[in-house]
């Protein structure tokens, strides 16, 4: 289901128009696709932060002049401090069009004990209808134990999805925790050379 948002043309461009945009509470973004022009937009900041959410999700924006677009995101450009949206990318989709979009791995279950569940690949790149991005990619683990090793060739992926990603590339894997050798003791260590020292004098 797409997320509806209203969105005004941008006819101002620059850092400085941008930044103004920001302080106004709405965030600059281009859409482009499908060879056309790109629109420079100015979208409605708190909205647009919690859609944005969710990287995949399928925006109809709407002008005032009621003209529609359906839209993925492509890439979100973020303060380096913040974290706040600074700027989008977004582009044009139609019904029944194929796209390739990350889609997260998520794990499930739980290993056999003392064993550690870890995802070695966080992202999976799928050939998706436009229209139906899943949200995620599960993978179960519960009961596997030790030197047990999920591929991308052998996740079960969403229905209507194509892998993309090399079949070969690892994706989660369970392991036993590594055991850290505490290191010696700084003092035991200076009074055995100082000991052996004296040893060498005699």
């Amino acid at each position: 289901m797409a997320e509806n948002l209203n969105v005004e043309l941008r006819e101002d461009f620059g850092k400085g128009a941008a930044r103004r945009l920001r302080v106004d509470g709405r965030i600059p973004a281009v859409l482009y696709g499908h060879g056309e022009a790109p629109l420079h937009l100015s979208l409605p900041g708190h909205e647009t932060a919690l859609i944005a959410r969710n990287p995949n999700a399928l925006l109809e924006l709407k002008l005032a002049d009621g003209t529609q677009h359906l839209a993925l995101i492509k890439e979100i450009q973020r303060h380096p401090l913040k974290r706040s949206l600074n700027h989008l990318d977004l582009i044009t989709v139609r019904k029944g069009e194929k796209v390739e979009v990350e889609i997260p791995v998520i794990l499930h279950g739980e290993p056999v004990a003392p064993a550690d569940a870890f995802v070695d690949l966080q992202h999976l790149t799928l050939l998706v209808d436009a229209l139906n991005v899943p949200e995620q990619v599960d993978v179960d683990v519960e009961g596997s134990e030790d030197g047990f090793q999920v591929f991308a060739g052998d996740v079960t992926l969403p229905q209507g999805t194509e892998l993309v990603t090399d079949a070969e590339i690892l994706v989660a894997s369970v392991a036993l925790p590594r055991v850290q050798e505490e290191p010696e003791d700084e003092e035991s260590t200076e009074a055995a050379e100082a000991g052996e020292c004296s040893a060498d004098e005699e």
